[in-house]
């Protein structure tokens, strides 16, 4: 039942130690973007059944594919869209935990 906990603990507390970090002056701002990030689990509507905790979302989901987060790593390019990359990538390693203490058994 940790698990649960983990995942969203991570989805909320990292951004808002980076947003901290590296956007001290607009803190509230950046945080707010990289919560608007989690709108990519939009595309868990496309699957059936739409929650399973037993899934992994890496790979599965298109807005969590390995092409989109080629997409996300090249937001980082620019510095007008490096906080979007930041966050969705974010949101990836979040997902990622999730699933390494998935196949983990934890």
């Amino acid at each position: 039942m940790l698990r649960p906990f983990i995942h969203m603990f991570l989805h909320f507390a990292l951004p808002a130690v980076v947003a901290g970090t590296a956007y001290r002056q607009t803190f509230l701002r950046a945080w707010l973007i990289m919560l608007a990030t989690m709108l990519i689990d939009i595309d868990h509507l496309l699957a059936d059944p739409v929650f399973d905790p037993d899934r992994c979302s890496i790979g599965f989901h298109p807005l969590h594919s390995y092409l989109a987060i080629g997409v996300y790593a090249a937001l980082l390019l620019s510095s007008r869209t490096r906080i979007f990359g930041i966050a969705l990538l974010i949101h990836i390693l979040a997902d990622s935990v999730d699933c390494w203490l998935l196949l983990s058994g934890f």
